[in-house]
């Protein structure tokens, strides 16, 4: 069987430092709030200088029409359920954390179920999926959802023949009732090669602030590649439905599936700014009689940094 020829060496470290320069370029964007992209000196972590702050501005301008979708479905009472899929290392993560950074979390929660315990296991299968559906208001960011049962479940045999095609016989009309519901249900598949993949993998294994992220099931899967290529078009193909369609992000160039997905889900919904009065801080009040007792010593946090 043929495969495709494998980048050299010295070309696969290069990538492998730009993509753990991406890494820290992550938790930049997660820590910073002054809005003056200007300000940004990223020259000594890369030369394109333009294209960082262009990605800055235009995150910061989509995340604030984020925040007037937030406010738009807690006004008027909406119930938005988001379906992040895709392989290991595909971006679901990050372009979750750009959609919540700014939203409030009572508004805009993610569901990141683990493995289902001995008690889940003996449930219809998609009861635990159904408690954490949001109420009017509420919009829910699944990472990942019921469709391990279509991916890592069917690959991994983790369910038999029969469960899977009553997943396929089930999940087209569970998701309808969801619609029906007036739940508004987005699903996103977030597309890499086999090539990126296992550049990220290596990323992860050489930052050990990511190693926690390689599981023995990503090392499973990095192996069993071309099955996961194969039940994932068994998926899309037979969950494609004109009430919840699946949109394929491609998610090679990070920051750009970002801006992409983002850009896309605010078109999925006809949201509008929402007016809010002035807000006018009150003055504190203060009191002659009240006085305030010193912190004892052995109570403060040192002061190292």
């Amino acid at each position: 069987m043929l495969t495709s020829a494998l980048p050299d060496h010295e070309d696969l470290m290069q990538r492998i430092a730009r993509d753990l320069i991406d890494s820290y370029d992550e938790e930049l964007e997660l820590e910073i709030e002054d809005r003056n992209i200007d300000g940004l000196d990223p020259a000594s972590r890369t030369n394109d200088k333009a294209a960082r702050q262009a990605y800055f501005k235009e995150l910061f301008r989509l995340q604030g029409e984020l925040v007037k979708l937030q406010d738009w479905v807690q006004h008027s009472k909406q119930k938005v359920v988001i379906l992040f899929e895709g392989r290991d290392a595909a971006g679901k993560g990050g372009v979750i954390k750009r959609i919540t950074q700014r939203l409030n979390p009572r508004v805009a929660r993610v569901a990141a179920l683990p493995a289902p315990n001995d008690r889940e296991r003996t449930q219809w299968y998609f009861q635990r999926y159904a408690a954490h559906l949001p109420a009017a208001g509420e919009m829910v960011l699944f990472d990942r959802s019921w469709y391990n049962r279509a991916g890592v479940e069917r690959v991994m045999g983790f369910c038999s023949d029969d469960e899977y095609e009553e997943f396929f016989r089930t999940v087209p009309e569970f998701e309808k009732m969801l619609v029906r519901s007036g739940i508004k249900l987005i699903k996103y598949w977030f597309s890499i090669t086999d090539d990126e993949q296992h550049m990220r993998f290596l990323g992860r294994i050489h930052d050990p602030l990511k190693q926690w992220k390689l599981s023995p099931m990503d090392l499973e899967s990095r192996r069993r590649w071309e099955e996961y290529t194969k039940a994932k078009e068994i998926m899309l193909e037979r969950t494609h439905i004109a009430e919840a369609p699946w949109w394929v992000v491609q998610a090679v160039d990070k920051k750009k599936a970002r801006l992409n997905c983002i850009s896309h889900l605010l078109g999925q919904l006809p949201y509008q700014e929402v007016p809010h009065p002035p807000v006018d801080l009150p003055a504190r009040e203060r009191h002659a009689d009240y006085l305030r007792q010193p912190v004892p010593a052995s109570m403060i946090v040192p002061e190292i940094y």
